[in-house]
């Protein structure tokens, strides 16, 4: 069985009460549990989440929200694995055992799509990996960001010397965008981390669709994204 879990506390920093907030008409949390509920691998989907209103989403979109997360668990300081172990070990009660595999989606990747998704799984299993994340190129190439300031800077990365231009740069920089988290579960309560090096496959997802809402202007931005993809439909 593949369990989906989306973590969706009421609370949130940055934009208040995130997960409900609108976005091109519909509340946040609505664009990840339709793109699960459309998977053919999701077996199951365990809305993770402290808020009534949240559960009320969940339950006219059809899911079960029995389980309910503590508040304890649904603080700012509160790790995501704290997050998962709790609903794993509900769901081990619940489905009869555990899941063969977990996999997290974040409500605050809305652009993430039933296709980004599958691809992802399909990778996990032909590759017999434990853990799977989802990354995208870096906008910012490392070879054109500086840390220090003033006089006192060195680049990130140090750029080859005789390359002026982006085409020409040779190696591949990604950013894990936060979409897409997949694990064997009992790998993933054992390591207790979806990110281990020379063990994590990274699959590569297009920019436009790795956006993760953590600002008003990310917002704004997933927007503008929404009605360009819609356009090329």
């Amino acid at each position: 069985m593949l369990l989906a879990i989306i973590p969706a506390r009421g609370g949130s920093k940055g934009i208040l009460r995130k997960n409900l907030t609108y976005l091109n008409g519909r509340p946040l949390i609505e664009y990840t549990i339709i793109a699960a509920q459309k998977s053919k691998f999701i077996d199951e989907i365990l809305l993770s989440t402290d808020d009534d209103e949240i559960a009320d989403i969940g339950r006219r979109l059809g899911l079960d929200v029995s389980y309910r997360r503590p508040i304890e668990l649904a603080q700012d300081a509160t790790s995501m694995i704290e997050t998962l172990e709790h609903g794993l070990r509900w769901a081990d009660t619940a489905y009869g055992g555990l899941p063969e595999a977990t996999i997290l989606l974040q409500p605050t990747s809305p652009l993430r799509s039933t296709k980004d998704i599958d691809a992802a799984v399909t990778v996990f299993y032909e590759s017999s990996v434990s853990f799977l994340v989802s990354v995208n190129e870096m906008g910012e190439h490392p070879y054109e960001c500086i840390v220090g300031s003033g006089k006192n800077w060195q680049y990130l990365v140090m750029p080859p010397s005789g390359l002026s231009r982006r085409q020409d740069y040779k190696n591949d920089f990604y950013f894990i965008n936060g979409a897409i988290y997949l694990a064997k579960t009992t790998e993933l309560l054992s390591r207790r981390s979806f990110i281990n090096p020379n063990e994590t496959y990274f699959f590569s997802m297009p920019r436009e669709r790795s956006i993760d809402i953590d600002e008003y202007v990310d917002l704004y931005t997933a927007e503008g994204l929404i009605k360009m993809l819609n356009q090329d439909q």
